[in-house]
């Protein structure tokens, strides 16, 4: 191939190309668990997480219900990734291997949301979420009705594979994903750029800025016990009964089951099978969709 500066274009809309048919490769099962929030700035406020009041009969004056106060930050992070292209690879039209990995490159770029959302989520039992206590916690503060903070639980604790159940109806689910700026793919192939220069080496790379977080803890539960019919229905009935500020129900219909892939066998046992191990009917089938996630470590 004749370098100059038709062909480098021609080259880097081929890469491009072959960048942005990998990008729709990776299956989006974040968008199950997380919320997308655009942000505008280096960083976002959440101090409104937590304040959810209750409607009440409005007999005399008003009252004004004091919601416990927050502070949670986001900060978004800046991210790359950037591939070179030998000059003697181009000149010798030696370009099969490029096109797959420039394929490869969008698909890593799409997966990356997928790889920061169940990361946040697997770290919950020791990451803090806004009230300052691990997002899966057995002592999240909340107020009854009396105003008094009382201890909500949206974990068993446990030690072996972690299991997630969660409400994925609600407008904020249980992760924050935080985009600052989407993915933009850059060419460096101009030859007084200093890698062409002094290497002889064809730069493309991308770049973004974003970040994850987590939103309200009450939408989720998570298990290090074993996932068996017994733990489904401390969950399930832990979620369904899981209480506002103030006393509010919060509704919650838990609706989908997250594991990891070393958990799907278990899963699908509790969820699809007709009859338990004992032959009784399993009152547990369809009660959530199932989602095996393989970004989760077992």
């Amino acid at each position: 191939m004749i370098i100059n500066r038709t062909n480098l274009t021609n080259l880097g809309v081929g890469f491009k190309t072959s960048f942005q048919n990998g990008l729709g490769q990776a299956e989006a099962q974040s968008d199950r668990v997380a919320t997308t929030v655009t942000s505008t700035t280096g960083k976002e406020e959440y101090g409104w997480l937590g304040k959810i009041p209750n409607v009440r009969e409005w007999v005399g004056d008003r009252v004004v219900q004091n919601m416990l106060q927050h502070a949670y930050t986001i900060r978004n992070r800046s991210w790359e990734l950037t591939i070179g292209v030998d000059r003697d690879d181009i000149e010798d039209d030696n370009l099969g291997v490029y096109m797959p990995m420039f394929e490869e490159m969008g698909r890593s770029t799409a997966a990356h949301r997928e790889q920061l959302v169940f990361e946040l989520l697997q770290n919950g039992f020791t990451e803090l979420c806004y009230d300052g206590q691990p997002f899966f916690d057995t002592d999240h503060p909340v107020l009854d009705e009396s105003g008094a903070t009382v201890s909500v639980a949206n974990t068993d604790g446990g030690a072996g594979t972690p299991w997630y159940l969660i409400d994925g109806s609600r407008a904020l689910r249980p992760i924050i994903y935080q985009q600052r700026r989407a993915w933009n793919f850059v060419s460096k192939d101009r030859p007084d750029d200093d890698k062409v220069f002094e290497r002889k080496e064809y730069l493309y790379g991308v770049d973004g800025r974003s970040n994850v977080g987590f939103g309200f803890w009450q939408f989720a539960w998570g298990s290090r016990q074993p996932l068996s019919a017994v733990t489904y229905k401390l969950a399930r009935e832990s979620l369904m009964a899981m209480p506002g500020d103030h006393g509010r129900p919060l509704g919650v219909m838990p609706n989908l089951l997250v594991v990891p892939p070393s958990l799907e066998g278990a899963a699908l046992e509790l969820l699809n099978a007709e009859r338990n191990a004992a032959g009784a009917t399993n009152i547990y089938r369809n009660t959530a969709e199932l989602l095996v996630v393989p970004w989760l470590r077992s």
